[in-house]
């Protein structure tokens, strides 16, 4: 299922075919070298100082299905229901610290968002789908995978090949299907000043 979106004016066409879909294909693996290309597009992803302070822990199924289902055990019931056909989870951390001084840094975490934001248009371009979730016990997957503390858990992330929707339940087909939408430009972006449209 293709569901482009509708923008208000054109854009690079892998961003406005990426969307978070939910319907994955359990049956086509990602390879090793897909998964590379993915993690290689999130490590040029700008940052403050250049520190880069993602971390992202990568689950992959097919390769070792018991650190997957400990992954996959980290999320909420409502996200397990359609991310059991997903071949690949992600964790997205970021460093609270910076590495070059190891003083506070407060851009760590918009930094770690811009590198999974260039992780999700490389897997749009490569026909993957990629769905971010927030929906997962942080605790948890910091106690089972031994995160240290100076890490925020930032996200979870299932990724695969898409596959047709008629895998979905009723209630996931039904925001499976619902329309894609967007405030309106001038609702999110200002021109000169706080509250005035740009368009």
């Amino acid at each position: 299922m293709k569901k482009p979106a509708i923008t208000q004016v054109p854009v690079q066409e892998t961003i406005a075919e990426r969307w978070s879909g939910r319907a994955y294909d359990a049956s086509k693996k990602v390879s090793t070298e897909q998964t590379l290309a993915l993690l290689e597009a999130a490590r040029w992803a700008p940052s403050c100082y250049g520190d880069q302070p993602w971390r992202f822990i990568v689950w992959d199924k097919h390769a070792d299905a018991a650190s997957w289902q400990n992954g996959f055990d980290c999320l909420m019931p409502g996200n397990q229901a359609w991310v059991k056909d997903a071949p690949l989870l992600l964790l997205i951390t970021a460093n609270s610290l910076f590495n070059h001084n190891g003083q506070p840094n407060r851009w760590g975490q918009y930094d770690s968002g811009a590198a999974t934001g260039n992780l999700c248009l490389q897997a749009a371009s490569m026909g993957l789908m990629a769905h971010q979730m927030g929906g997962f016990d942080a605790d948890k997957a910091r106690q089972v995978f031994a995160i240290p503390e100076q890490y925020a858990l930032m996200a979870m992330m299932a990724l695969g090949y898409p596959a047709d929707i008629s895998t979905l339940s009723a209630e996931v087909l039904e925001r499976e299907t619902a329309p894609r939408q967007r405030r309106a430009l001038g609702e999110l972006f200002f021109s000169g000043a706080w509250g005035k449209p740009i368009i």
